[in-house]
């Protein structure tokens, strides 16, 4: 009879699992447009390339035009290897499958560390599926992903040492020598760091004798482990310059003004990030115990960084939620009334039948069938041709257009992805410089003297959105003819001698819509 209760209890699947089966499966049949809504995933896979082919990891830039080529690094360099591997093999399906688990998976463990604060079950759900709402306003596939998966762990392993005495910072060393060849995101680890290590000086500062030992005790290990880490994260192709790089982006105010995910969030579409805001207000306005202070500063700090820029807000969900949820279970126990008493009597059966869960046969089982049905070409992703360059890239390659081009930002990713090297690009997801941005947003915005940046680049052509204003204003120009336009882009170039043959074969501007 016991051999038969430990088998049915493989096929219970746990709260966790669940989890991670609700993300993968919506995000692996229905998530791809999510996942490929920007061309940066393209743009990610060709330095991937570039560097599985020449075994090189490149220090100027690649994809444009310009010469002699910039200064350029290629931070998430190992990032753009993972995803080359995987789409040389499965495609953008492949790309699609991969960053659905890992989202997935972070999701899940995420959970599991939520649970392991024994706290009311039912809030725990209602915090993680909150959170999940909340991070997916920045579910793509692109590098940043990573850091949120370690972001998870390594909150979790400062969370053990400082509340719950176990001790494995010996693990973060390795965690950031892969973190900060993935992604840039790796200065979160050192943010987490710093305010442990404020806090527990703070502690020690004003509290009592008995407790300043271990306080000092704890900011001792934290400030060695974190020298440890800031020595170990120069493990990569730049050095120190790739620490810096992440502040030089932040502190150019025309960065974060015109760049869309650094702008702050728009509360009429992030409707889960407001809601997880007002419970977190709620919660601690009724709550009779204070923050601690680590607490305190985690929670002030990662609410500023997300009302700053919406690209934080997957960060704020993170870092608040076992917060709010320690404070919400306080409150819960604390509480009386049979509206309590039963959503604590129903929390106690959950959490009963989802202890005795054993093993993951039903996310293993939901990965091998969706990884057959990609085998066999049942699914199959793609960039959305709806809003993407598609058409007009196959138009290009058939062609070849002579010169400098001036593009749209986002179409730069994808012909980077779609046709480089034939063709290189006037700009793309790297920021360049600042200047190089202003200019493009000179052009795009038709400000005084828009026209001497293409002169200065020597651009012959142009690719950009159909109904865009640069596109309206050169369809009246005469020193410029359209020969391609679809429902997503149009293509212009200069109206000059050397062109006559692309102006006159396309006269009527092929492709689609006039």
């Amino acid at each position: 009879m016991l051999k038969k209760s430990n088998l049915y209890n493989f096929f219970i699947p746990s709260i966790a699992d669940i989890f991670f089966i609700i993300v993968f499966l919506s995000l692996s049949l229905f998530g791809s447009k999510r996942l490929l809504f920007d061309c940066d995933t393209g743009y990610h896979i060709r330095i991937g390339d570039f560097i599985v082919n020449t075994l090189t990891i490149p220090r100027h830039d690649i994809f444009s035009f310009t010469s002699p080529p910039l200064p350029w690094m290629a931070y998430e360099w190992m990032s753009g290897v993972i995803m080359s591997l995987i789409h040389t093999r499965m495609g953008l399906t492949g790309i699609v499958l991969f960053f659905a688990f890992v989202i997935a998976l972070t999701f899940s463990l995420f959970f599991r560390i939520m649970k392991s604060y024994k706290a009311d079950m039912l809030i725990s759900v209602f915090l993680v599926s909150l959170v999940i709402g909340t991070a997916s306003i920045h579910w793509l596939a692109r590098p940043h992903i990573f850091s949120l998966f370690l972001m998870v762990i390594w909150y979790y392993i400062l969370d053990l040492y400082q509340y719950r005495g176990k001790n494995y910072l010996y693990f973060l060393p390795l965690l950031i020598l892969i973190w900060v060849n993935l992604h840039q995101g790796f200065i979160i680890a050192f943010i987490l760091n710093g305010i442990y290590l404020l806090g527990n000086f703070v502690k020690f500062l004003f509290t009592k004798k008995n407790d300043k030992v271990l306080w000092i005790n704890k900011a001792k290990s934290l400030s060695f482990i974190t020298i440890i880490c800031l020595l170990i994260s120069l493990v990569n192709p730049y050095g120190y310059r790739l620490l810096i790089l992440p502040f030089t982006l932040m502190s150019s105010k025309f960065v974060t003004y015109n760049i869309s995910e650094f702008l702050s969030p728009n509360f009429h579409e992030s409707m889960p990030f407001t809601y997880l805001l007002f419970f977190m207000i709620i919660i601690f306005s009724l709550s009779k115990v204070g923050l601690d202070i680590i607490e305190l500063v985690l929670i002030v700090s990662f609410t500023y960084m997300a009302l700053h820029s919406a690209r934080f807000i997957p960060l704020f969900a993170i870092i608040s939620a076992p917060i709010i949820l320690k404070y919400a279970d306080k409150m819960m126990r604390e509480s009386r009334g049979k509206i309590i008493d039963f959503v604590r009597i129903r929390s106690k059966n959950i959490e009963t039948i989802d202890s005795s869960s054993r093993g993951h046969i039903w996310p293993v089982l939901t990965l091998i069938i969706i990884l057959s049905i990609s085998f066999n070409g049942k699914i199959s992703y793609s960039f959305d041709s709806k809003i993407k360059p598609v058409e007009a890239s196959k138009f290009l390659n058939s062609e070849k257009l002579a010169g400098n081009t001036f593009n749209d930002a986002e179409f730069g990713d994808y012909i980077i992805y779609s046709m480089w090297p034939k063709y290189k690009v006037f700009i793309c997801a790297e920021i360049y410089s600042e200047d190089r941005l202003k200019e493009y947003y000179r052009v795009k915005r038709i400000e005084p003297e828009w026209n001497a940046v293409l002169d200065k680049y020597n651009i012959n052509w142009i690719i950009d959105k159909k109904d865009s204003a640069l596109s309206t204003l050169l369809l009246e120009r005469k020193d410029w003819k359209i020969i391609y336009v679809d429902k997503v882009a149009a293509i212009f170039v200069r109206n000059m001698p050397e062109n006559r043959y692309f102006i006159e074969k396309y006269s009527s501007a092929p492709g689609g819509e006039d």
